[in-house]
């Protein structure tokens, strides 16, 4: 049944948005037509037509998006050494060793966290353990890359004693690892967009570094069709976009269909807190002069949301630290452009507020709250601006759009909306659950609209839409992390099935 289009979803009960509206509490029928719900009715009181899809009574959802991924460097994970678990810098460098030699002749791990291990990284514990495969280990937050000595010399950076690169230059680094054939990239991205559908995933916003459109186009003529895709622009491809007419919204040029469009330019103005780069008003622990990183100056960031904003795309602002948040809220005022702050980490408490009267959406990842706060706890503990402000941004006015940032967390809606709700994982006790939202709120901003306007389920609306096997308003933590997706619907084309 997969491609299929159904046209009704029989013995189902409803989840989200819409239900209130429904005249019965009971399983309903939903009939649909054309890409679009055409009825709801009470199970059994109408006659199905067409390709029928049977609930047995699974809670009928808005299909799900992740509103921050890498897709290329989230895929490529399937051929990269796991670091999660590494407990220092000899631990790291052991489970790197293990990994297998890719056919580039490189060695790739990803996802250590450095930050609180008691041995720093350096050149002669990973050239010990790795010997002379150039070997390259990526940070959790893909803000530093630590390679060894002649992983430097491939690219072209004299060895230094430690092999840490930040930001930029490490960037650069990702892009070249991720220059892999586009036929093993492609079906790496296929393989990914099916797991992402058994989620209930029906779409993404992908935000590799890359000229974006010409990987879409290949990959929908080549036949992708699981999920849709609004793709970013990064500011080295500003100029190009303009002049060739790319404006948000815009189908892919030369695709086979409109799955993938234009989405929002895309730029970081700040690091990370796990590299200990984001810019922030207060200094970082070990030395009062370290606020962090602002790698793009206000007045740079007002000319690219005004050349932007004048060419017909949206802005997407890369903010983690309390001033690079206060920088790209002034630049939303000043600019009048439109779009989304991409993190909001730590958020200035006079700043909360502006999100919503400025109507920029908070682009956030809730998984980030609980994989990093035993980092906020500690390397942030001296900052007076609020920490993942989840609640705080909702209860004035924001928009929150939720995503994973994949490969920094996985890309899982379920475990997005469990941290969101619950502030925890583990069986650990909740993290300032005083910023934690409701299950509604969580599930709304995992859909496209966004927790203010949430994917409705009602006659009109999209048949973007997942089965699951809970009520995900009335699940707990453990039930909404081991969510089962029975079947995803993609404008009524099956997408996932089981």
């Amino acid at each position: 049944m997969i491609g299929d289009r159904v046209g009704t979803i029989t013995n189902a009960r409803v989840g989200g948005a819409g239900r209130e509206l429904l005249p019965t509490e009971g399983p309903v029928d939903v009939f649909l037509f054309g890409g679009v719900i055409a009825d709801i009715a009470p199970a059994g009181v109408l006659r199905p037509r067409g390709e029928v899809l049977d609930a047995d009574g699974a809670w009928l959802i808005p299909g799900l998006w992740d509103h921050h991924v890498h897709v290329l460097q989230w895929a490529l994970i399937a051929q990269r050494q796991a670091l999660g678990r590494a407990e220092s810098a000899a631990h790291a460098a052991r489970l790197v060793a293990a990994a297998p030699v890719l056919a580039d002749g490189r060695r790739v791990g990803t996802g250590f966290r450095d930050a609180l291990w008691s041995d720093p990284p350096s050149l002669a514990v990973l050239d010990a353990a790795t010997g002379d495969v150039p070997t390259y280990l990526i940070s959790a937050d893909v803000h530093s890359v630590w390679l060894n000595t002649s992983a430097l010399r491939r690219e072209g950076h004299e060895p230094d004693g430690i092999g840490i690169l930040r930001e930029g230059p490490a960037f650069e680094i990702s892009r070249r690892l991720n220059d892999v054939d586009p036929v093993l990239g492609d079906q790496l991205v296929a393989e990914m967009a099916r797991d992402a559908a058994s989620r209930g995933v029906v779409g993404l916003v992908d935000l590799d570094m890359a000229w974006n459109e010409s990987a879409w186009e290949r990959r929908l003529n080549g036949g992708f069709d699981s999920l849709q895709v609004e793709f970013g622009i990064y500011p080295e491809f500003l100029e190009r976009a303009i002049v060739e007419g790319l404006r948000t919204g815009d189908a892919a040029r030369g695709a086979a269909s409109s799955l993938a469009r234009v989405g929002s330019l895309k730029v970081i103005t700040d690091g990370s807190l796990g590299t200990r780069t984001a810019a922030c008003s207060h200094a970082y622990p070990g030395d009062p002069r370290d606020h962090g990183v602002l790698a793009v100056a206000p007045e740079a960031l007002l000319e690219l949301m005004t050349a932007a904003t004048g060419g017909g795309l949206a802005c997407a602002i890369h903010a983690i630290g309390d001033i690079a948040n206060s920088y790209a809220l002034d630049a939303y005022a000043t600019t009048g452009a439109v779009g989304t702050i991409e993190h909001a980490q730590l958020v200035a408490h006079a700043d909360i507020p502006r999100f919503g009267r400025l109507g920029i959406g908070a682009s956030v990842q809730p998984e980030h709250a609980v994989d990093d706060r035993d980092l906020t706890d500690t390397i942030w503990a001296q900052q007076t601006a609020l920490p993942y402000p989840l609640r705080g941004l909702a209860d004035t006015g924001a928009n929150l759009l939720f995503g994973s940032d994949a490969p920094v967390s996985p890309l899982d809606p379920w475990a997005a909306m469990a941290a969101a709700v619950f502030r925890t994982r583990d069986g650990r006790p909740a993290w300032r659950p005083d910023q934690g939202v409701d299950a509604a709120t969580a599930l709304a901003a995992s859909t496209h609209g966004g927790s203010t306007s949430g994917t409705l389920i009602e006659p009109g609306a999209g048949a973007d839409l997942a089965l699951c096997e809970r009520d995900p308003l009335a699940a707990t933590e453990p039930e909404l992390r081991a969510m089962r997706v029975s079947a995803t619907l993609l404008a009524g084309r099956v997408t996932h099935l089981i």
